[in-house]
């Protein structure tokens, strides 16, 4: 059964508060709606949960209501929820002196962290804990020498939940069917189908609107102004107009929209009719960051719903937001917006353009010269001048491609591919030390655990060694996350070089320069400060090529060279 997002339903409007009376210990009840059994609770359970701590906490004269925490649909592998932040900040301030649970599951499953706060943070601040179900209660001593077996064993549950979920997710994909249980604005499910999405017409009619401003070239924020002025209901103040329940909450603006949930919906590929599987995952049943997945590696199922926008249409809107320039405030705009910048100071050219210029007239200039009153110098170049260096650049690596693919092969491969593979070796082998050092941590935290249950390491002792392994836990789960980043960028060059060839064939048959030509061949481009030789202003350009980077033309002799290379290396692999 596909999981169900439960996450602030608004059920606490469905639970009767308790009056306060006059007892001794300022008490809170905390409860939680799980998500680890896969969906098999509903929001009523929460309402059972608060009637049992409440009714305890009512035939017990020594404690006193005074807050309940809620966490709806917040796993309990992670106390980074926010109804257990709000309960800590009020225990810290010393609003609170007892914490009553139905049980420890609902407190947390994770044994390390549920251990810290009910034996040691709870203890060292004078705050009393009750699990009514396990019979715990801290000031008393009553079932805490059990307390530690309970919390591993509910550990234990949510890493195997976690494992047959993940099972069914695997077992539904390679069927061919789609994992997530999230319907993007525009679609609906009907009862009794809830695998099967269906058009909503009068959000699908938006999403089409949006398609269609996009190609008309407004950009995500000039579509969203339009929507508010037209008065259309944001996607989350649809879903609430049409009673289906969403975790988001309501706008103050019902008609305000956001320029990244237009950007959502652009980029939206499911709006093609098709599914798309496995965009992202996460490191583990208890580190829930997810890491995104390179797009090559996205499961694409055609043909799973009815599509909203055609295929060519998405496709049109993908290259267009791609090769989009700013215009300046005349209206025009160079080819090269966004990739120029200077080679001395490194920040970007400025690209001036006004009415009493002539296009031939317009230039560039770095932005931190500022009339000579910034810390750089001028690094004047005109537009016109700098495409006829790009074109050039492009035409002579287009010919050389076209006439010596082998050589600019070897070229490529002497350039980049030993550098590349002992960086990829290099990543991969810090990442799966880190990997290994963090799963070696967690031994180390069960240890010293265990150790302070026993009473072989102090309370301060333990409190200091955690809070180091926990830095330096998160440390390394950082950098495998960066390591992970850098690993997709030297993948991204095979991508990369793909375009590369694309972009050049696309020169070869026009012989004109296009934003999607630019985009496709050039990543960036320095300009370096005038040199006045002669009475003339010599400037010099380096282009930087999709994959390639800098690249020069060799010369002839250079050439003959490479070649002799080239047939000596194959020479030796068919040895």
């Amino acid at each position: 059964m596909a999981r169900k997002s439960r996450k602030n339903r608004n059920v606490e409007s469905n639970i009767q508060t308790v009056v306060k009376k006059e007892n001794l210990l300022d008490t809170a009840a905390y409860i939680r709606l799980s998500v680890e059994n896969g969906g098999n609770e509903t929001d009523e359970t929460l309402v059972v949960q608060q009637m049992l701590v409440e009714r305890f906490i009512e035939e017990h004269p020594d404690l006193r209501l005074e807050e309940v925490y809620i966490d709806n649909g917040f796993t309990g592998t992670n106390f980074e929820r926010p109804g257990f932040m709000r309960l800590m900040e009020d225990v810290r301030s010393g609003k609170v002196q007892c914490i009553v649970v139905k049980d420890l599951s609902r407190f947390g499953r994770e044994h390390l962290l549920c251990g810290h706060y009910t034996e040691i943070v709870y203890p060292t601040l004078g705050v009393n804990f009750i699990a009514i179900q396990e019979n715990v209660d801290t000031t008393k001593g009553m079932g805490t020498e059990m307390m530690p077996f309970h919390n591993i064993f509910n550990e234990w549950y949510a890493a195997q939940t976690s494992k047959k979920i993940r099972a069914v997710n695997e077992m539904k994909a390679s069927k061919g069917m789609r994992i997530s249980s999230t319907v993007p604005y525009g679609y609906k499910k009907i009862e009794g189908n809830k695998e099967q999405w269906y058009i909503d017409e009068p959000a699908a009619e938006i999403v089409r609107k949006i398609f269609n401003l996009c190609i008309s070239g407004k950009g995500p924020s000039q579509i969203a102004r339009q929507l508010e002025a037209e008065k259309v209901l944001t996607p989350t103040a649809y879903f609430n107009s049409v009673g289906k329940k969403i975790s988001n909450p309501m706008p103050v603006n019902i008609y305000h929209w956001r320029e990244n949930s237009i950007v959502h919906i652009l980029e939206n590929r499911q709006y093609t009719g098709c599914t798309v599987n496995g965009k992202s995952t996460t490191v583990s049943y208890k580190v829930h960051k997810k890491i995104e997945k390179l797009q090559e590696d996205y499961q694409i199922i055609p043909n799973t719903q009815e599509a909203i926008i055609s295929e060519n249409t998405w496709l049109r809107v993908q290259e267009l937001r791609k090769n989009k320039r700013r215009n300046t405030a005349t209206g025009r705009r160079s080819l090269f917006s966004g990739l120029v910048y200077c080679a001395d100071c490194g920040s970007k050219l400025h690209f001036c353009a006004s009415k009493s210029l002539k296009k031939n007239q317009e230039f560039w200039r770095c932005s931190s010269y500022k009339d000579g009153r910034g810390t750089c110098t001028i690094h004047f170049i005109r537009d016109v001048v700098l495409e006829a260096i790009v074109k050039e650049a492009i035409s002579e690596l287009a010919d050389f491609v076209r006439c010596y693919n082998s050589a600019f092969l070897y070229l490529i491969s002497e350039k980049k591919g030993a550098e590349s593979i002992n960086r990829e070796k290099s990543l991969r082998a810090k990442t799966e030390s880190a990997k290994q050092r963090i799963s070696d941590l967690d031994k180390l935290f069960s240890r010293i655990y265990e150790d302070n249950i026993l009473g072989k390491l102090s309370d301060d002792r333990y409190s200091r060694m955690a809070n180091e392994y926990e830095a330096e836990q998160k440390r390394l789960i950082s950098e495998v996350e960066e390591n992970g980043k850098a690993l997709i960028e030297l993948q991204k060059q095979t991508v990369d070089m793909k375009m590369l060839y694309q972009g050049l064939m696309e020169f070869t048959e026009m012989k004109q320069l296009t934003p999607t030509v630019v985009n496709k061949l050039i990543e960036r481009i320095e300009i370096h400060n005038n040199e006045k030789k002669h009475s003339h202003n010599n400037v010099k350009v380096d282009i930087y090529f999709t994959a390639v980077g800098l690249f020069d033309i060799p010369t002839e002799q250079q050439l003959i060279n490479i070649m002799e290379r080239v047939k000596q290396k194959k020479a030796e692999k068919s040895a």
